[in-house]
């Protein structure tokens, strides 16, 4: 009689935003739960200190990584993050996390940045897995959980013919299925999901029996330390007091009023 094999579990996570430090955290805890591949669907830079820590880190533990919007920009050598806002004041914080990555950003690794690839499609359980930064369909597009309808999601499964959507860009994790169709947002690793809790987390896909199960995993780290590097390299007291608190003090203008109202708004 012979044992049953282990089902296989892919790790996703998106939006590092130079946070070296939750990335070693949440690398460590995929493969400690069993993850046999891991994917970054984008966005490096932004936010938090230091954002050449974060390369090597995706480079040495074989991270496949989707390219966001602002590795786009970073590693075009663009004027701006491209992040899709639309309100001043979420602009006005874009640019000063943009101008500090890039200045930041080897060139090395700016070259790196440009030459990722915008989606990456793998196959889990027999089904295809679409995996992007925004949308399939451009890259710096919000998906949000209170306004994004199902017809739209049946359009974008059927256009890009894939069973699974898995993206992150908006900074909150979600999922939905639609027909025996899964989207999952992902979340991020950089910044807590402004609801008064320091963890972040990042998405495990399991393949069953059933399909593909997606389960969202929070994981501590540092933040204490994370918090002290950013002041000291002088970055907003808005993004240091997100990593203090759990709670968004900057880029808040962009959630749609139910993602405002799950937060302290």
């Amino acid at each position: 009689m012979t044992e049953s094999s282990s089902p296989e579990r892919v790790a996703l996570f998106g939006g590092v935003y130079s946070n070296y430090l939750a990335l070693e955290s949440v690398i460590d805890d995929a493969r400690r739960r069993g993850a046999t591949r891991l994917y970054c669907l984008g966005d490096l830079g932004a936010f938090g200190p230091h954002p050449d820590r974060v390369f090597p880190l995706l480079v040495d533990a074989n991270v496949q990584t989707v390219q966001g919007n602002y590795d786009h920009s970073i590693g075009h050598r663009r004027d701006d993050c491209a992040c899709g806002y639309t309100d001043p004041k979420d602009n006005y914080f874009a640019r000063i996390s943009y101008s500090y990555t890039f200045e930041n950003t080897s060139d090395r690794w700016k070259d790196w940045l440009r030459d990722l690839n915008p989606s990456i499609d793998i196959e889990l359980a027999g089904r295809r897995v679409h995996l992007c930064h925004g949308s399939p369909r451009q890259t710096n597009e919000f998906l949000w959980e209170s306004t994004t309808p199902d017809p739209f999601l049946r359009r974008l499964f059927r256009d890009h013919e894939t069973d699974v959507i898995a993206c992150t860009h908006t900074g909150l994790s979600w999922q939905r299925t639609v027909d025996t169709n899964l989207i999952v947002n992902v979340g991020v690793v950089g910044r807590p999901e402004n609801d008064g809790c320091t963890d972040v987390s990042y998405c495990m896909l399991t393949a069953g029996e059933n399909g593909i199960v997606a389960d969202q995993v929070r994981v501590a780290y540092d933040h204490e330390r994370l918090s002290a590097e950013m002041r000291s390299e002088g970055l907003p007291n808005e993004f240091t007091e997100t990593i203090e608190t759990g709670w968004w003090k900057s880029c808040l203008e962009i959630l749609p009023a139910k993602e405002r109202a799950r937060g302290k708004c």
